[in-house]
């Protein structure tokens, strides 16, 4: 009887255990998503992406899409100099639309392709992506969207405001003076909170999908 006293006890006392672990763990877990949900809310209203959709997902069509990225880059880099902030840089990308296209259109032409070209400043949903160290949470950023041909291709995602676009994509490496732009705008537990290699890793704890970009 004493056995099965002792036995009965120990069992309640692991279930009630599990019981608080589980809930201190699922607590845990609603704090951290709300936090994530706050920090993408605000890294919505203080950065400006970049998302170019390729015609297909052959080698051709997936190759020539970088190439229009690069020259987009290049375009913005060299005639938008002045822009203060992510409001600054959409509101000059509406005003530059038919120059952006240009652009890509001229790449297309050179490299033999008759895709048409669609850009536009909306607002796109963007998945969990590591620019470096850096990492976005999933959600919905104002962006220029280029869109080549059917744009039924993979993408590419890159950050236009603060320029975090890769200056070495082999070896995933962004501008130091976009990093610290993106840092001025957010707290100090935000930005530990974007920094993959800092404890917090968003993508690993939360997501798990690689995309390109």
């Amino acid at each position: 009887m004493r056995d099965r006293r002792s036995f009965f006890c120990i069992a309640a006392a692991l279930v009630a255990a599990a019981l608080l672990t589980g809930g201190i763990l699922y607590h845990r877990e609603c704090v951290a998503k709300e936090q994530v949900y706050r920090l993408q809310k605000h890294l919505a209203e203080e950065v400006f992406r970049f998302h170019v959709l390729a015609n297909s997902d052959s080698e051709e069509d997936q190759a020539v899409k970088l190439q229009v990225k690069d020259a987009v880059v290049t375009y913005m880099k060299k005639y938008l100099t002045d822009a203060a902030d992510a409001r600054e840089t959409k509101k000059w990308c509406q005003e530059h639309l038919s120059e952006i296209t240009e652009v890509a259109e001229e790449v297309l032409r050179r490299e033999g392709f008759s895709d048409s070209v669609r850009a536009q400043v909306t607002k796109c949903d963007f998945p969990d992506k590591s620019y470096g160290d850096i990492t976005f949470p999933a959600g919905t950023y104002d962006a220029l969207r280029i869109q080549i041909g059917e744009a039924k291709g993979h993408n590419w995602w890159c950050v236009l405001y603060p320029d975090l676009c890769f200056i070495d994509a082999v070896h995933a490496v962004v501008p130091e003076e976009g990093k610290e732009k993106l840092k001025n705008v957010l707290t100090n537990e935000e930005y530990d909170m974007v920094t993959a290699m800092k404890s917090f890793r968003v993508k690993w704890f939360f997501f798990g999908n690689e995309n390109e970009g």
